[in-house]
C-alpha cells in the first residue's frame, strides 16, 4: 500500500484554515490521477520536535497510482509548492506538507539522507501524528523494514506527542 501523510499549521492565503488546505490538496491530487483508497480522519497534533508554532492538522491516505515513487514525489512536492511551500528550515510551521510515508514493499538504500529519496520515510516511526492515522485506516499495515505494526511502533513512543481526532462537521 502507498502511504501519504499530510499536514499543515498555517492558514493558506486562499483556503484559509489548515484542514481547508488539505482538503484542496486532496482534491488536486486526485484530480492528478490518484486513487484515494482510505483516508484517516482529521487530527490535531502538537508540532515535532515541540516548539512554540501553531499546532497541525495531519492525516494519512492510502493510494493507488500508475506514478512511480520518484514521480510521485515529484508530484507531491510540486503540490506543495502550487500552494506556496518552500523548504528552508527543518521542522518549520507551514502551508502544506505532503510525505511520501511508505510506497509498497520499496526500500530505498539511501537510509542516511544522503542523497536522493528515502523510502518509508526514515522519522514515520517516531510520530504519532503519522501512526494514528495508520492505525485508523490500516490497522495491520507492517512497516516494510522493521515487520511491526503502526500500532506497535505507537507503543514505542514516550507518549509525549499530543493529538486529538478533529470531529467531523
Amino acid at each position: 500500500m502507498i502511504l501519504i501523510a499530510l499536514g499543515a499549521n498555517l492558514e493558506h492565503p486562499i483556503h484559509g484554515a489548515p484542514v481547508n488546505s488539505l482538503v484542496a490538496a486532496l482534491e488536486i491530487l486526485k484530480a492528478r490521477g490518484l486513487k484515494i483508497c482510505f483516508q484517516s480522519s482529521w487530527y490535531k497534533t502538537a508540532p515535532v520536535p515541540i516548539s512554540d508554532q501553531p499546532w497541525f492538522v495531519n492525516a494519512v491516505i492510502a493510494i493507488e497510482t500508475d506514478l512511480d515513487a520518484d514521480e510521485l514525489l515529484e508530484l507531491l512536492h510540486s503540490v506543495e509548492a502550487e500552494f506556496g511551500r518552500v523548504r528552508e528550515i527543518k521542522w518549520e510551521a507551514r502551508v502544506l506538507d505532503l510525505d511520501l510515508i511508505s510506497y509498497d514493499a520499496l526500500v530505498t538504500e539511501n537510509r542516511e539522507q544522503t542523497k536522493g529519496n528515502v523510502i518509508p520515510h526514515p522519522h514515520m516511526g517516531e510520530r504519532a501524528f503519522v501512526l494514528a492515522p495508520i492505525i485508523e485506516i490500516l490497522p495491520d499495515w507492517r512497516h516494510p523494514i522493521n515487520d511491526l505494526t503502526a500500532q506497535q511502533m505507537m507503543t514505542r513512543l514516550d507518549g509525549d506527542q499530543a493529538f486529538e481526532v478533529v470531529p467531523s462537521s
